[in-house]
């Protein structure tokens, strides 16, 4: 059996630095360089349009940088349905360094997960007493190509910081074990810093709360604590660490329903989540070993075939028994495989938040797992075959060098929003996701006959979803086909008859095709869904003006003023139906006030001028509102 901190000379005092203990700082920063030269390039890369604009590139809090608002905004604020502070102050942090420069961000994920891989290290050959063994495991932790997503993308900082906390956390358990079995007083501190990180961690990404559970099979393997101590105090010892987890899975769900992410059983039935969860076990299982044609998105099925869901089941359950069997004479199967099975059940699928079946990004903890088994097994047979013993480094070597040129050429996809979602349509099937992000991509490049063309595809594969008629009718709208669009717009509004955006468009491009009245009509449908949303008011004030209902648009544009009370083209707009409905001094005061707002608007000094010119001379004549 391994050597534990329960029978290794290390835990008692007694033991001076090793001969390997020389060269753990060598191997350190080793281990640094090694990141650092597998994930360099992506501190080249850009932000990419999925998620990145929820936490940085569209999101005006960050932007403002370090404040007391924006710290209390960190804390008090949701964002992509989860409570995160100290991930969003850390986005806080890098804008405060680095704006809007997307390399300072990507470095900051990077260093991040460098560290990790240290901690990584030194807390398993703490734990173990092995060095080579630890080494290998974080070696191969911080190349893998499954890593790529938590360290490549911005919006996914909260993988890499949580991560931190949670080895931080395992570090002073460790020490606190260490130091309670010497009796001294200083188990306390130890124990109440593991609390600390663990509190840090959640608020870093609630992912944690599985953490009391891996504590518990560091006990078993390879602390040996289960074998002296009685099971009821170590669960004991837990409470803390499960209470804590107990109020972060409280407060995500009720997050998380408030912003409607859940998927209810109605839409998903049990059966099919249940399915999904083996054969997504399966699935991290074969791109550990395989990692290729990962992607950014892979789409749920909805239910699995039999011939898939059935061979996933038995395996699953095949490797489960086996390590239960052998755990006498192998603790670390046990231990490895339950870490990496028990630290997937929050995002397996049980509980189905957005449409997707699975997400390289979430095996970054659980991957630890399956590399005890893998490298402590290899360890194993080495011991029973000498010839091992010689071909073992070499292939480690080979291994971690071949993933690290793996993950090298996974961080180029994530170079920007194209070359990061036509990868996915790449190496997936039947992905109208990724189709329809890498429309929207190209829609913001203005390449709207590539972006219809990604649209089509997605809608050949899901007719049924509302939102890609409404992007093909943007993309429509961009190559100036009102007659398309406004085709799209309705088929949007008849599969979602509660789609806000989908009725403004469809005002908009039935006012460019010259139908002021069916456009009225959609403004006033949408906004009865939602009274409070300005832009709908102004969209009507303008349609209703057009129509020459001078009276009901300057009730619109005062509307649009009540509800954002600094918005110079509304005061503009409302300074032109009240100059064209003959109250001149009410329009120079509008003109005025948008001015104010706005000193550098042209149209404004412009109408401002006609405006004065006519209550001195009675002279007719203004420039148009800005469309």
């Amino acid at each position: 059996m391994e050597n534990s901190l329960a029978t290794h000379p290390a835990l008692a005092g007694a033991n001076s630095k090793t001969q390997a203990g020389g060269r753990i700082p060598a191997l350190c920063a080793l281990l640094f360089l090694l990141v650092g030269w597998t994930f360099f390039t992506a501190t080249q890369n850009d932000f990419v349009s999925f998620d990145d604009p929820l936490y940085v590139t569209a999101n005006g809090h960050v932007q403002q940088g370090l404040t007391w608002g924006t710290v209390r905004w960190a804390f008090c604020g949701v964002t992509a349905g989860l409570w995160h502070p100290l991930t969003l102050l850390s986005h806080l942090l890098d804008f405060q360094c680095y704006g809007l420069n997307p390399h300072g961000h990507h470095l900051t994920s990077v260093l991040i997960h460098a560290v990790n891989t240290i901690l990584l290290f030194l807390v398993l050959r703490k734990t173990t007493q092995t060095t080579w063994r630890s080494f290998f495991v974080a070696a191969l932790f911080g190349v893998h190509p499954l890593h790529v997503e938590s360290v490549a993308w911005v919006a996914e900082r909260k993988d890499v910081l949580s991560t931190l906390f949670w080895l931080l956390t395992m570090w002073a358990y460790t020490r606190y074990v260490e130091e309670s079995k010497a009796q001294s007083p200083k188990s306390k501190v130890q124990y109440t810093l593991a609390l600390v990180f663990f509190t840090l961690g959640l608020m870093s990404k609630p992912m944690l709360v599985t953490l009391p559970f891996v504590l518990l099979l560091l006990d078993y393997w390879p602390l040996g604590r289960w074998q002296r101590e009685r099971i009821g105090r170590l669960i004991a010892e837990k409470l803390p660490f499960l209470l804590l987890s107990l109020m972060a899975s409280a407060v995500t769900v009720l997050v998380q329903k408030g912003a409607n992410t859940v998927v209810p059983l109605t839409i998903l039935p049990l059966s099919a989540r249940l399915e999904n969860a083996f054969v997504s076990y399966a699935r991290y299982l074969e791109k550990f070993f395989c990692p290729i044609n990962l992607a950014v998105y892979y789409p749920h099925p909805g239910a699995w075939p039999l011939t898939t869901a059935i061979p996933a089941i038995v395996l699953c359950l095949a490797i489960s028994l086996l390590v239960v069997l052998m755990r006498g004479r192998v603790p670390y199967l046990l231990t490895g495989w339950l870490w990496f099975v028990g630290t997937l059940v929050p995002v397996i699928g049980l509980v189905q938040v957005g449409e997707q079946a699975m997400a390289d990004r979430y095996a970054y903890v659980p991957m630890v797992g399956l590399l005890i088994c893998s490298v402590w097994g290899l360890h194993a047979l080495r011991r029973c075959w000498q010839r091992l013993t010689f071909i073992l480094p070499i292939l480690a070597a080979a291994v971690v060098v071949s993933s690290a040129i793996l993950t090298r050429e996974q961080v180029g996809w994530w170079k920007n929003s194209e070359t990061l979602f036509r990868h996915a349509v790449a190496v997936t099937k039947d992905n109208y996701v990724a189709h329809d992000l890498l429309a929207d991509a190209l829609n913001r490049e203005n390449r709207f006959d590539e972006a219809i063309e990604q649209l089509q595809a997605a809608l050949n594969q899901r007719p049924d979803i509302a939102k890609l008629h409404y992007h093909l009718g943007r993309a429509f709208e961009g190559r100036r086909q009102w007659d398309q669009a406004i085709r799209e717009y309705q088929e949007a509004t008849k599969l979602n008859p509660y789609y806000i955006e989908a009725y403004n468009n469809l005002g908009m491009a039935l006012g460019r095709k010259g139908l002021p009245d069916e456009a009225i009509h959609q403004f006033q449908r949408a906004l009865q869904l939602a009274p409070d949303f300005n832009d709908l008011h102004y969209n009507l004030g303008n349609a209703l003006a057009r129509t020459g209902r001078l009276a009901e648009a300057a009730e619109q544009f005062r509307e649009v003023l009540k509800l954002k009370p600094d918005d110079a083209a509304a005061c503009n707009n409302l300074g032109i139906v009240l100059f064209r409905g003959k109250q001149v001094d009410e329009a120079i005061r509008q003109f005025q006030e948008a001015l104010k707002l706005r000193p550098d608007y042209p149209e404004a000094q412009q109408n401002l001028a006609a405006a004065l010119r006519q209550k001195a001379a009675a002279l007719p004549g203004i420039a148009p509102a800005n469309p």
